[in-house]
């Protein structure tokens, strides 16, 4: 069996922010910013969520809402994709 592409470790929702464990490092974003869905999502939608088998996205099923991981480490301004895996530090000059 093959190895996922990334390992979720959590996902929870707090107020207006959605915070991510993925392959060891948590990331937090703005909900308004990654998913109009989401930002408008009870919590009982927001709590309903998934890996993909193949660790590629998030799948919310109750609202048929799917989040690629890579395009969230993106917007955190890390590298996606097995370079994300070398990744210890943030890289400089992202908006920090």
């Amino acid at each position: 069996m093959t190895q996922p592409f990334h390992t979720v470790q959590s996902l929870r929702f707090s107020g207006d922010s959605m915070e991510l464990t993925v392959d060891g490092r948590t990331h937090t974003f703005a909900i308004a910013a990654i998913s109009p869905r989401l930002a408008k999502a009870s919590a009982k939608e927001r709590a309903e969520w998934r890996v993909s088998p193949s660790g590629y996205g998030l799948h919310w099923p109750l609202l048929d809402e799917d989040l690629a991981i890579d395009g969230l480490l993106r917007l955190a301004g890390l590298p996606s994709g097995p370079a994300a895996a070398m990744v210890h530090e943030p890289p400089t000059g992202y908006g920090r």
